[in-house]
């Protein structure tokens, strides 16, 4: 006797009518109707596939990497208890990266919820801070509609909802599904108030020195703000989710600012008379001038305001917004703005971030700057990066080029910890849809992410995934130590055992070589990008090397200041000596 069609079935159905082509996660009990479906789904001829990861946590974060690549709905899948709660943290952070991702979070039965059950915890209200949407399906007749708002909900905010079933109402026969309208909608356009428009254009001109800080929200519009920026003589810094949209082919670039900053953007924001904030809600506030006038454009009236002064906003696209006010704003006749502070960027490229690189060939460890760089070089034009939180953001975002086709993919706005791994998965499983397996996938590891979900190698393993794990290989937690110093603390509990990961990863099966020759890194990421299949490079780096911000405070110095002399009284002299030769390259060279 034929079975007949399940809620689950018609979960699956309804999530690949959507666009959904992979459900990433792990059996498990109150699961196994939905992986069930996705089987008999897959035997009958459907495009969906089932992925086995190794943790919930990194079911998500791939999920993520998936949906921000491809704009479709992304799925990730947990089992009750224990099994979902591990979703959460990926699921914050597609939330905030405001990705379309649709959680099942599988619940015990429904006779026994409110009883302290096993792994009784309740999702539909555990997820309603990481989501847009979380409801749970109760009943069969309930289901098709509560799917559909779901997925309506992952498209239109977007962001992350989630769907709390419990396993035996996943195994109900269902109902008739009725129409399905899941396909992905096309993005409006939000156009700003003419008022507004005219506002700006009229404080531009008013300003002799203008600048511009671009953020995510400028993709699709790099051109208008160039010209806009030729315009108006405008120097042009970005955020780190703004890099890969607004860098590249930019001759008005002064790089970032903020804690992985490096150019003249801070200076060029402090000197200016207006600074324009183009889709960007750039978090720290200390690095945004308190005393420079300042308008805020931005898609989102929410993110109006709440980081800094903001003397004039604008609701509405910025693509829209900059076109709107290109013909209303009076070409700048002076330029010498602009070019002083392209000429300090290019001092600083050349002097601080380059002095990082330069004749360091033969210096060991490993400077993780010129192993950066020769990343950069070695990388595809259409590599898709993804770069775990800590160290890691500081070299993709200071020594990374973008030309307009190469992806970068990371917690940025969430900051976990071992996200670039899990990242390149679900980056991995995007490209294999567009046709292009080999395209470059490349995971900018730190040794404290990758340990942290050290089982997804075996999902790269499992399957024949191309992604390339460069790792920066310290044995310390990088960016932490840095906090520590300059809070004014010395460096405690951040330091590792030296791992040597690539015998790690050759033990799963995944070609690798660490190397503590930096005259063999070349070969090595050559060697790597040739194989077809999953790669690891142990790069061991010098974990003293630090990140200088471009604008240091007091307390800052400070803090630094009385760190070390901790550490010299606690007999840490070697320490701090050690440090300060890995860091003389701090210093500008003639």
């Amino acid at each position: 006797m034929a079975r007949s069609s399940t809620v689950a079935d018609q979960l699956v159905a309804q999530v690949i009518a959507a666009g959904a082509r992979h459900i990433y996660g792990i059996v498990g009990d109150s699961l196994n109707p939905v992986v069930d479906a996705i089987r008999r789904a897959r035997a009958a001829g459907a495009d969906i596939e089932w992925v086995h990861v190794r943790h919930e946590e990194a079911a998500a974060f791939a999920a993520a990497a998936e949906a921000e690549i491809t704009g479709n709905l992304a799925v990730c899948a947990g089992s009750c208890g224990p099994g979902n709660l591990h979703l959460i943290n990926g699921l914050y952070d597609a939330n905030r990266n405001r990705v379309p991702v649709l959680a099942i979070a599988s619940h015990i039965p429904s006779a026994q919820i409110g009883t302290q059950f096993f792994q009784e915890t309740h999702p539909d209200r555990l997820f309603l801070e990481c989501s847009v949407y979380s409801e749970m399906i109760s009943s069969a007749e309930q289901a098709p509609r509560v799917i559909r708002s779901a997925i309506h909900h992952a498209y239109g905010a977007p962001g992350v909802a989630v769907l709390t079933i419990p396993g035996d109402v996943a195994d109900l026969e269902a109902p008739a599904a009725g129409t399905d309208t899941l396909t992905r909608p096309s993005r409006p356009r939000v156009i700003p108030a003419t008022s507004d428009v005219t506002a700006l254009a009229d404080a531009i001109d008013a300003a002799k020195k203008v600048t511009i800080l671009a953020g995510a929200g400028v993709r699709g519009a790099h051109d208008d703000v160039l010209a806009l920026a030729d315009a108006i003589a405008a120097p042009v810094g970005h955020s780190l989710r703004g890099k890969e949209f607004i860098q590249y082919d930019n001759p008005f670039d002064v790089g970032m600012t903020g804690l992985l900053g490096y150019g003249a953007l801070q200076s060029a924001m402090d000197e200016a008379d207006l600074l324009v904030l183009l889709g960007t809600d750039f978090p720290y506030d200390q690095f945004l001038p308190s005393g420079v006038r300042t308008a805020q454009v931005d898609i989102d009236p929410t993110h109006l305001g709440r980081r800094t002064r903001t003397d004039l906003a604008v609701v509405g696209d910025v693509g829209e917004t900059v076109r709107a006010l290109l013909p209303l704003v009076t070409r700048k006749k002076s330029r010498r703005f602009l070019d002083s502070m392209v000429k300090k960027h290019e001092k600083a490229m050349s002097g601080v971030v380059g002095a990082y690189t330069k004749d360091v060939e033969h210096h060991t460890p490993i400077h993780p700057e010129y192993a950066a760089v020769l990343l950069d070089e070695e990388a595809a034009d259409d590599a898709v990066f993804t770069v775990d939180t800590g160290m890691g953001n500081v070299w993709a975002a200071r020594y990374l080029t973008p030309n307009g086709r190469r992806r970068v993919i990371g917690s940025f706005l969430h900051g976990s910890m071992a996200n670039a791994v899990p990242h390149a998965i679900g980056a991995a499983f995007a490209a294999r849809e567009t046709g292009a397996p080999q395209k470059h996938v490349v995971a900018i590891a730190g040794d404290g992410g990758l340990s942290m979900l050290l089982g997804e190698l075996i999902t790269l393993v499992h399957y024949d995934l191309p992604v390339k794990i460069v790792l920066f290989d310290n044995a310390t937690l990088g960016m932490v130590r840095l906090e520590m110093l300059v809070d004014g603390l010395p460096s405690y509990g951040t330091d590792s055992p030296s791992i040597d990961y690539a015998a790690v990863a050759r033990a799963v099966g995944i070609p690798s070589v660490r190397v503590e020759d930096p005259t063999q890194i070349r070969t090595a990421l050559r060697e790597a990008f040739s194989h077809d299949g999953p790669a690891l490079i142990d790069l061991v780096t010098d974990p003293r090397a630090l990140s200088l911000p471009p604008k240091i405070t007091r307390a800052q110095v400070s803090g630094f200041t009385a760190a070390m002399s901790k550490e010299i009284l606690g007999g840490g002299m070697g320490e701090v000596m050690a440090m300060a030769r890995s860091n003389l390259r701090n210093i500008p060279r003639p």
